[in-house]
């Protein structure tokens, strides 16, 4: 269906920067054009959460460069804007379609554990119970070696056209420079004031006299700016094996407590183990995509580590087993929930670090499909959590259940094509919105905490829990890169950022744009809700307040209200030959899309 090959990208992260607020009227030397939630036009396009990263990818494809380098000149943008998010302390999921091989490629740069981690790392050696969240969130043995540094460089030498040093200049200008804060960012720190606090790297840069900067001042982050020069001369290797590297150790091993912190933590923050070795062994994988057909397109997503693939993929074709589009809209959205929550069993059950492809291609099979599918009631909703599927047979049957797992709540998405055709979906994270709460003295990043991605202890009586701890490995994640092609060219790809509600925000989409027939615009900003194989079911205030919302509480959905669930980007070629990009219209304060030519 397509006339014009483009290049697409798409970013999930999450990132942020300060040094000290200056008045509302010291506005940047050079502020980013208004955002807009959509464009439509021809020779590339951009979406992201901010304006600042959009306005520098497009740049990048006005000059020739490719969607990959757009892509990686947005992300290390988005290190700056939305810090909290993203950045060079954390890792993600790159997926690319190479329009001159018409063949999807991903990276697999996800965070990876130390190799002094055992199974047991958040239990308490007291009391011998799983620490509570944040006592494990707010330490350094949350941090695993961070993988974003190494995607972008992998990404750029495999498939682009410029070089690191170019990618992070726009990064440094607006590091610089500063940006104006948001109330996105205002509140994001607010929600981390007693965790920032703690720290006297974190509380310098984002709590300067104590409180969150205002909404309209001017924020710039002069270290990571340095820090950025200094991976742009050194490569990042100073990351992996220099200076960096012993500062991110440094941190982990012994972090920055505060004489004098700001705010309450009522527990003990307990330093890591990483070691310097940990950070030099680092290195991004290269798996095959997942694969899956829905409705006569092929679907590409992330492999393990990130259960966003199959998961997304399995629900599809759960969901393919019925003409959705020829359903009632209440039913439609009755077999996506039930999808959704039969897909989240079998992810809970299977997929980790590690798991076989083998068991990977039977979760994405047909006849597992109609397996699962086989038990959606369409006259009532199924008890949750519903148990696992059987792998080997097509039997209407379920295995014991398993343990739920993944936060990841500090993640961004962005997408990009270019005029070539080229397709690349990338997600990016820190896990929770500000990480480990921990900024490495005198580099401006905050480290991850995506080792709590793991599950903390395995649950008596149940198979063997697919996502323990254990040296090396890499924590399951839900991050859940999509791209759609037609008849080998690129249709439409998306992602998003929101924990493990990153798979089925994805999954509504694709249902909204295939089945429902909604704009891609449509698609992104309708109602959400979502089933993660959980006894309630999230659903946003705009959800609940829809007619639709009463019909599927009467067959045995029983919900409870989400503020704010995802924030997607997406990019579809249309049938003239032009690109449709398209961000979030409000969710996160609403995201930037562009294209090189709009219009007329």
């Amino acid at each position: 269906m397509f006339r014009r090959p483009l290049v697409l990208v798409a970013l999930t992260a999450a990132t942020l920067l300060a040094t000290g607020p200056l008045p509302a009227a010291a506005a940047p030397d050079s502020a980013a054009p208004p955002a807009q939630p959509v464009a439509v036009g021809f020779g590339g396009a951009v979406a992201t959460v901010d304006a600042e990263a959009t306005a520098a990818g497009i740049e990048v494809l006005r000059r020739g460069g490719n969607a990959v380098d757009a892509a990686v000149t947005a992300a290390a943008v988005l290190g700056v804007t939305e810090p909290f998010s993203s950045g060079i302390g954390g890792g993600g999921f790159f997926v690319f379609y190479d329009a001159r091989s018409r063949t999807v490629r991903t990276i697999d740069g996800r965070e990876a554990a130390p190799r002094s981690m055992r199974e047991d790392a958040f239990i308490n050696p007291v009391t011998h119970l799983p620490f509570e969240f944040p006592e494990a969130r707010v330490s350094g043995i949350s941090v695993g070696v961070p993988g974003t540094p190494a995607t972008w460089q992998a990404a750029l030498r495999r498939w682009g056209t410029i070089s690191l040093r170019e990618a992070l200049r726009p990064g440094v200008r607006v590091a610089e420079r500063g940006f104006l804060v948001d109330a996105t960012f205002n509140s994001q720190v607010a929600g981390n004031r007693d965790a920032f606090g703690q720290f006297s790297s974190t509380s310098a840069l984002y709590l300067p006299g104590g409180q969150p900067p205002a909404v309209g001042s001017t924020f710039r982050n002069p270290d990571l700016a340095r820090t950025y020069e200094l991976l742009a001369r050194e490569g990042v290797g100073a990351l992996y094996h220099g200076v960096l590297a012993r500062d991110i150790v440094r941190t982990v091993q012994h972090p920055p407590l505060s004489d004098t912190p700001i705010g309450t933590w009522a527990f003990p923050i307990r330093p890591g183990g990483m070691q310097f070795s940990d950070l030099a062994r680092y290195r991004v994988r290269t798996p095959a995509p997942t694969h899956s057909a829905y409705r006569g397109l092929d679907v590409f997503g992330m492999a393990t580590p990130s259960s966003g693939g199959t998961a997304v993929g399995e629900a599809l074709n759960i969901l393919e087993t019925v003409d959705l589009g020829g359903l009632s809209r209440v039913q439609a959205l009755h077999h996506y929930l039930e999808a959704s929550a039969l897909a989240f069993a079998d992810r809970n059950r299977y997929v980790g670090d590690g798991t076989p492809r083998a068991v990977l291609n039977e979760l994405l099979s047909d006849g597992f499909a109609k397996q699962r599918a086989c038990l959606i009631n369409p006259d009532k909703a199924l008890t949750k959590p519903v148990p696992p599927g059987v792998l080997g047979t097509d039997a209407c049957q379920a295995a014991p259940a398993a343990a739920m797992g993944t936060n990841e709540r500090g993640t961004t998405n962005l997408t990009v094509a270019d005029k070539w055709g080229n397709v690349v979906e990338y997600t990016l994270t820190i896990e929770q919105t500000g990480g480990n709460a921990m900024v490495v003295p005198g580099r401006g990043f905050l480290l991850n905490n995506e080792l709590t991605d793991f599950n903390f202890v395995q649950t008596p009586g149940a198979p063997p829990d697919p996502n323990l701890p254990a040296p090396g490995k890499r924590p399951r994640s839900s991050m859940s890169p999509t791209i759609l092609l037609q008849h080998g060219r690129p249709l439409l790809a998306t992602g998003s950022p929101g924990g493990s509600t990153i798979i089925t925000t994805v999954l509504q989409i694709l249902v909204n744009r295939l089945d429902l027939r909604m704009s891609l615009p449509d698609a992104i900003a309708a109602p959400r809700t979502t089933q993660r194989n959980t006894a309630a079911v999230q659903a946003e205030p705009a959800f609940l307040a829809l007619p639709e919302a009463t019909a599927l509480a009467a067959l045995g959905h029983v919900f409870t209200p989400n503020p704010e669930i995802g924030a997607a980007t997406g990019v579809e070629f249309l049938r003239d030959g032009s690109v449709l990009a398209a961000a979030e219209p409000v969710r996160r304060g609403g995201g930037a899309a562009a294209v090189v030519q709009p219009a007329r």
